[in-house]
């Protein structure tokens, strides 16, 4: 393969890198023996050491393996969010030689469930607010154990920030069948020799799919590691970093950027649950932050800020990111604030994360970058495959050690996913993109019916199913809506059953209360029928051209 990028390397990295010889636990033993003392994490003012961190993961190892029979191999979920208990709780999963199951803190039942059902796992770790969506699954045999975390435990007797209630919650009484995070990190039971290698599956992500139900991405310990190397060499962090760790980490961005990348380096991380402008100025400030991994969206809400002051964010280096496309403006002001460009990059879960990344050096607005260490990227003809001329748009395909193994259980979706070229095997994105003359790559468009949302993936058949089953709906299709702030929202259009009067505010409400939040459709538009073809199918993409040149027709009237 004609690897472009290399026209622009960045100076003094290397082409390629070697395979790891090592496994996620293993660089988090490797980092607390070099740097025992060192800060791993902050939380509203608490802070823990990697001896600390170490520790606490090794017991949390012998809880798994001795009270919930955990094996190597098995697979056991965490359904919180950003937190210490994550990160020990990731460790620990890992220690003991299991696989750790990200499950996104905004999923309800059914979403859960399925996850819990697909991947095989019957031991989760949960946080106190999420009991609900889990005490049917150990009801139902689905889980077996459920170990139940607290926000509030790891707070310090004096917060450094506003605390949000939901994570000042002091520790509730455990329901039935539910165990506390107090027996496994204070388990004294040795956890057995542990035995794992870099080729051993370790993390399994989900992404939903278009058919609605999620796929789960198998990730060994050497395309995380692969992954995570090509975030901090790329950049150039070590241990004198600090990173605000404020992106989801049941996503590949948070997990990676702000978790597992900062560990193998022996930088500290400093967790924030959820965005907060206000908060995330004073960690910056006060934390002194230099690495912000990110989402364009946070950026835009940041830089509004009209009390925001350069000495705010003196001490930053790098932010860095992805998800959407960032604004020209918004950039503008982030450098103008910061001295900074927002660096953008491009992956999906099905990568671990990174795929490109822009050159430090020799970055390029609303362009993803460039293939980073030992990554192929090539532009082909959707259909046939056939490789596209440089600068014509086509779907990218990637092929590295990032790539995952396949998708669990789901042969049919890997004989779609993976296509083997000049005997290479690459993985099909479903994105539309085209690249110059020097690798840059640039994302068009998307062959998948997915809605992206402030970085979060809505597929619009699961949101139709899930409205199918209100009782005033008679049908339903969902399609997209430009949105200054989130990038693209949720829109649905709704024919009514018969004699139904509900209002598109009580389809929003019900939606909340059966969906992800970020799922719900935030514009709803009755119409008396909805266009089909002959065949009877809804012709979503008419719908969606329709709404494209009505928002066009709004943005150009005087």
């Amino acid at each position: 393969m004609n690897r472009l990028q290399h026209n622009v390397w960045p100076e003094g990295l290397p082409h390629e890198i070697p395979a790891t010889t090592t496994t996620i636990y293993e660089t988090l033993a490797h980092t607390a023996a070099r740097v025992p003392e060192q800060k791993c994490l902050s939380f509203y003012g608490k802070s823990l050491s990697y001896a600390e961190v170490a520790a606490s993961a090794t017991r949390i190892a012998g809880y798994l393996q001795a009270k919930c029979g955990v094996k190597p191999g098995d697979r056991v979920a965490i359904y919180a969010q950003n937190c210490p208990q994550y990160l020990l709780a990731l460790y620990g999963i890992l220690r003991a030689g299991a696989v750790v199951v990200p499950v996104n803190p905004m999923n309800l039942l059914r979403e859960t469930r399925y996850i819990m059902e697909n991947a095989g796992a019957d031991v989760i770790f949960v946080a106190q607010d999420r009991h609900e969506y889990i005490s049917p699954l150990l009801d139902d045999g689905t889980l077996k154990h459920a170990i139940s975390l607290c926000y509030a435990d790891y707070l310090p007797e004096t917060p450094t920030l506003d605390v949000p209630e939901a994570i000042a919650c002091k520790r509730l009484e455990l329901p039935n069948m539910f165990t506390s995070w107090e027996a496994a990190v204070q388990c004294e039971i040795a956890a057995l020799a542990y035995t794992r290698t870099p080729e051993d599956l370790a993390i399994l992500p989900y992404t939903s799919g278009s058919t609605g139900q999620g796929k789960g991405c198998m990730h060994t310990n050497a395309s995380v590691l692969h992954a995570a190397r090509s975030i901090y060499d790329w950049f150039g962090f070590s241990e004198t970093d600090t990173f605000l760790s404020v992106s989801p980490m049941f996503h590949v961005v948070g997990l990676q950027c702000g978790l597992i990348a900062p560990v193998v380096i022996g930088a500290t991380t400093v967790i924030l649950p959820r965005w907060d402008k206000v908060a995330a100025t004073q960690i910056i400030r006060d934390e002194k932050v230099t690495v912000w991994p990110t989402v364009p969206t946070m950026v835009m809400d940041f830089v509004n800020r009209s009390d925001l002051k350069r000495e705010d964010v003196s001490s930053l280096r790098t932010i860095f990111g992805g998800g959407i496309a960032m604004p020209e403006a918004v950039a503008e002001r982030l450098f103008d604030l910061t001295g900074l460009t927002f660096l953008e990059g491009y992956g999906l879960t099905e990568t671990i994360a990174p795929t490109t990344a822009n050159p430090v050096d020799n970055p390029k607005r609303q362009c993803g970058g460039i293939p980073v260490f030992n990554t192929d990227v090539v532009i082909a003809d959707p259909d046939t495959q056939a490789l596209m001329k440089t600068g014509d748009v086509g779907e990218i395909l990637i092929a590295g050690p990032q790539v995952m193994q396949g998708y669990w259980n789901n042969d049919e979706a890997n004989s779609e996913a993976f296509v083997m070229l000049e005997g290479m095997k690459f993985l099909r994105t479903g994105d539309l993109g085209r690249m110059d003359e020097n690798g840059y790559v640039f994302i068009v468009d998307r062959l998948k019916r997915m809605i992206n949302a402030s970085g979060f993936k809505v597929w619009p058949t699961e949101v139709e199913a899930t409205l199918y089953r209100h009782p005033d709906i008679a049908e339903a299709c969902i399609i997209s809506s430009a949105d200054p702030y989130r990038g693209e929202t949720v829109k649905a259009l709704v024919v009514l059953r018969e004699g139904a009067t509900c209002t598109g505010e009580d389809i929003t409400t019900w939606a909340h209360e059966n969906m992800a939040a970020y799922k719900v459709p935030r514009l709803v538009e009755f119409v008396d029928a909805l266009l089909k073809s002959g065949s009877g199918k809804v012709l979503w993409r008419e719908l969606q051209i329709a709404e494209n040149n009505t928002q066009k027709t709004e943005k150009s009237a005087p």
